[in-house]
């Protein structure tokens, strides 16, 4: 049974972020925040969660830097894969630098990050891209190319072994040009779903596709297929998340503006039976979002920030209406809830009195009501 155990407020808000899990902390990566200034250039800001306390801290960052130095600056739209106690990030762009196409290490241990130095040929510079690691390698696929101006439809691979880039020459029929999409990795086989297409190909004419269809990648044999599927799909989204439990993904969330709907709904599919559902998720879950981040770490899915419509919009200096409001929360979906928090789900729920509790039960009560907090250290960024 799957629950939704946690909803706080509070944390960094953040939209079109990206983040990774390592021993047990969250990292999250840039994203941008309506408001914010965009015309500065700054380096990419970092927040980590600390999943005993729930409680976000901000890691300070190098305050003068060149740009393509060892610090990536501020983006959206970017890729993070997790590779033994480093984050690696990739892509993205922002208003002012455009997009980027170079590698950076952030080292979680001395929390330092690095220019990758690298050999082979890089992918070209992109965002809504995707990537995940499989066998020591990662795959980068698809994304929007601001240089040429098009979709694409391409894989690279970056063998961390190696420190190489390659372009993988694929044999079947590759999966259509997009961005916004997700993969994962499953064994040897890369599954992607979702995200935005167009009518004119791969190049952009503002006329979009939503497909629910899921294809694959087979990393041995260098092969994409169509897998067999049964039961029902989600509908076509893009801006989604995706995370692995087993031998199954899930897709929360995401948007089709072909019909201008956002998404709350959580579905399966398993890739033994090929079958998909929907799952129905216990407890208070999030609002319809898109453009928000996701991570597993043991049994929980740590999801947070995004961008929902608003029941206010916002009408700027200009007279531009926004009509989308930027999200600071964090909500914790339990894969297999104990006895314990289920019973600590009812304590909240009917909000029992708790007095005579020992003093570890309530500080554990505590953290999953009392609103988050984020920590700012000196002189920092962000």
């Amino acid at each position: 049974m799957l629950r939704w155990t946690v909803h706080l407020e509070g944390g960094p808000r953040r939209v079109n972020h990206a983040a990774v899990a390592i021993n047990e902390k969250i990292y999250s990566f840039g994203g941008y925040c309506t408001g914010e200034d965009y015309e500065t250039r700054l380096p990419i800001d970092v927040h980590v969660l600390d999943i005993v306390s729930l409680r976000w801290k901000l890691i300070p960052q190098t305050q003068g830097y060149e740009l393509y130095g060892d610090t990536p600056y501020q983006r959206y739209g970017h890729s993070a894969v997790a590779y033994g106690d480093s984050a690696f990030i990739w892509g993205g762009r922002n208003d002012t630098d455009g997009a980027c196409n170079i590698l950076y290490n952030y080292d979680t241990t001395n929390k330092k990050w690095s220019n990758v130095k690298s050999k082979g040929p890089r992918p070209g510079a992109r965002d809504g891209h995707s990537a995940c690691v499989i066998n020591d390698k990662m795959y980068i696929f698809g994304g929007y190319e601001e240089r040429i101006d098009r979709f694409s439809d391409d894989i690279y691979c970056f063998d961390f072994n190696t420190k190489s880039w390659s372009y993988v020459r694929c044999s079947g029929t590759p999966a259509r040009w997009r961005d916004f999409h997700t993969a994962i990795g499953i064994d040897n086989i890369m599954y992607i779903f979702g995200g935005r297409s167009d009518a004119g190909g791969n190049m952009f004419t503002n006329n979009e596709m939503y497909c629910n269809k899921i294809q694959a990648f087979d990393t041995l044999s260098k092969t994409w297929f169509t897998p067999f599927t049964c039961g029902i799909p989600p509908p076509g989204r893009r801006s989604h998340s995706v995370f692995v439990k087993g031998q199954c993904m899930y897709i929360f969330g995401g948007y089709n503006g072909e019909h201008d709907i956002h998404f709350k709904d959580v579905f399966k599919y398993d890739t033994v039976t090929k079958r998909w559902s929907m799952v129905n998720v216990k407890g208070q879950g999030p609002c319809a979002r898109r453009r928000q981040c996701c991570c597993m770490i043991n049994d929980k899915v740590y999801l947070f920030g995004g961008t929902s419509p608003s029941s206010y919009p916002i009408i700027e200096p200009d007279g531009e209406e926004i009509s989308l409001m930027d999200l600071c929360d964090l909500h914790v979906l339990d894969m297999q809830p104990t006895l314990k928090t289920l019973a600590k789900m009812v304590v909240l729920d009917h909000k029992l009195d708790t007095s005579f509790l020992p003093r570890d039960i309530r500080w554990e009560l505590s953290a999953m009501t009392t609103p988050n907090v984020i920590t700012r250290p000196m002189n920092s960024n962000g």
